[in-house]
This record gives structure tokens, sequence and C-alpha cells, in this order.
């Protein structure tokens, strides 16, 4: 009986001390009510889930960027609602002059960046034989200097205030180099590698950086990668679309905003993605050896160089009815979350 009474009593004093750590944590979470934030590549996809997160967990100034105007101003529209600054300012953030003046806009409008979320991306899916240097330096400007940049032009005003979140959104193929996805792998694991880097100095800063490291997400965005050879989209428009294999991108969104207001290190999303990251840590050669059988029967680089193809115009032009049935949920994704104009 006394054993019993003594488990008893063990579990609830361990049941309450559960409790006041979650309680802790939960107060430690970053209040998102007078922060400003800024999303680069936040006109559609994910960058447009995690700004709408952002506002639903109570951010109320919020600036997003991107190139095309059409999308930035349907993103505004998507996203404004009462008591909430919504401000879309168009930006390539390849560009360093363009990077400069977007911060500029956004401390003017809004106030100090205290969270930025990179996020831009570009896709270019094919043979390695049939990528060019142009699109190996397309994908770095895009996801690595287009991290670096708004990230140096934010850091002196966090650093002054011993305050900040930086979150910087690479990928699965930032962590394990993926056939037909090499200028793409080569960008992120730049950018995973200088986000890494930068949470380790910053940290005694007060200044918190998480790496988001996401699997395949249905967001829509098979149809603006960019496909050097036509034969890679059905494959790739399917591993982003099946359930079990991609992800929900709103429950992605969640999960980046909820780690960033933890100030995570790092944050792996889907279970595939980290199942990839473990085997790959513990057996790194056998994955690669894996993945040279895979690279294999992929298709092959086209016999004559032609420019790339988006999804959308791969589609037009070669329609395919199980291809388009298999793949309804990820285009559902690309028509709610501003991939298409509606």
């Amino acid at each position: 009986m006394a054993k019993a009474a003594g488990l008893v009593v063990g579990l609830g004093g361990a049941s309450v001390g559960l409790a006041v750590l979650a309680a802790r944590r939960q107060r430690e979470l970053l209040d998102l009510s007078d922060r400003t934030a800024l999303i680069t590549g936040g006109s559609r996809g994910l960058g447009l889930l995690i700004a709408r997160e952002l506002i639903r967990q109570g951010c109320r100034r919020v600036a997003i960027c991107a190139r095309d105007l059409d999308q930035l101003g349907r993103a505004q529209e998507l996203l404004s609602t009462e008591g909430v600054q919504v401000v879309a300012l168009p930006c390539d953030v390849s560009d360093q002059q363009q990077v400069e003046h977007l911060i500029q806009q956004v401390e003017e409008r809004l106030g100090a960046v205290d969270l930025l979320v990179n996020n831009a991306g570009v896709i270019h899916v094919g043979p390695q034989a049939a990528l060019t240097e142009a699109d190996y330096r397309e994908a770095l400007d895009i996801m690595f200097w287009g991290v670096l940049r708004p990230t140096l032009a934010v850091l002196p005003s966090m650093r002054r205030r011993n305050a900040g979140h930086i979150v910087n959104v690479t990928s699965i193929g930032g962590k394990i180099s993926v056939p037909h996805l090499s200028a793409y792998s080569t960008a992120k694991f730049a950018a995973a590698g200088f986000s890494e880097g930068l949470h380790a100095e910053l940290a005694h800063e007060g200044i918190a950086v998480t790496t988001v490291v996401p699997g395949l997400m249905r967001t829509g965005s098979h149809l603006n990668a960019k496909f050097k050879a036509d034969a890679d989209y059905p494959l790739f428009a399917l591993g982003a679309s099946l359930p079990g294999i991609s992800m929900d991108a709103e429950r992605a969104a969640r999960q980046i905003v909820a780690a960033a207001r933890r100030g995570a290190a790092e944050v792996i999303l889907s279970l595939p993605a980290k199942m990839a990251v473990r085997v790959n840590g513990v057996a790194p050669a056998a994955v690669s050896r894996a993945f040279a059988l895979v690279a294999r029967v992929l298709p092959a680089a086209p016999a004559q160089a032609s420019p790339a193809s988006s999804g959308r115009e791969l589609e037009q032009r070669k329609p395919n009815a199980a291809l388009h049935l298999a793949t309804a949920l990820s285009r559902n994704a690309a028509h709610r979350f501003n991939q298409v104009q509606p």
C-alpha cells in the first residue's frame, strides 16, 4: 500500500512538474502582437501561408515581398483583415539594391523588422548534364544570396536591440543532395550552412535563428518549377501531391511559426524528411549509392538543349488525364495558395 501511495505521489509530482514546464514554455513563446514580420517570397505557396499563420497567431504588422506584382496584389487582399497592417512590396532578393530599398520601406511603414522569414525560392529540375551555369547562378542568387542579403540588412537593428528572430526556409535538399535537383540542392546546402552558423554566433546576442528543413509539401509549387527534361515532370508532380509522401502546407506553416516563436534552432518537416535525415546521418555512403541507382532510371538529358518549361506549361502542352487526377490535391493547393491566377 505504501509503495502504491508513493507511486501515486510520484506520478502526481511528475504531472505537476510537466504542467509547470509546459506553462513556462508557453510564457516563453514570442509574443507576436507588437512585432513587425517580413516574409520574402510571401506572395504565394508556403510564404503566403506563413504570413497568414503569423497573422492568425497575433502578428499585426506584416510585410511580404515578391517579384510578381499581380501575385503580390492578390496576396495582400488574401491577407488583409481588420486590425492588421499588410504591406506588399516588389523586390527581387537577388538584387542588393532592391533588398536595401525593401528593408528601408518596411522600416518606414511598419517599424524595425523583428521577425525575418527568408523563404523566396526557385526550383530547377533536370539531369545535371542539362543544367547550365546560369541555372546554378539563379538558384544561388535567390536561395543563398537572397537569404544572406536580407539577413545582413536587418541584423544591425536587431543587434542594437539585442532582440530578433530570423527564420531560414531551406529544404531536405539542403541536407541530402537529390538527383535531378543539383542546382537547387547546391543553393539550399549553402543556405542551411549559413543558417546553422548564424544560430551559433547570434545566440548570445539575443537573436534567435531557426533553420527550417521541409520535405515535399502540397503547395502547388510544381506548377512553377522549371523543368529541363519534360519527362521529369510527372514524377516530381506526384511526389509533391501524394499524401504520405508530401505534407499538408498549412500544417507545415503552423509548425514553422510555432518553431519561430520558440526560437528553435531547427525544425524538420514531415516524417519522410526526418527519416531521410537520420538515415543519411548514420549511413551517408549507403544513401549516396541508393541515389546513384535512382539516377540511372531517371530521364536522361535531352539530346538537344532547350529552354526550361514550367510545370504549368507542360500540363498545357502535354495533358495527361491520369496525372491530372493523381495530382488533384496539389492542383487544389495551387489555386488556394495563389500559385496560379484565379
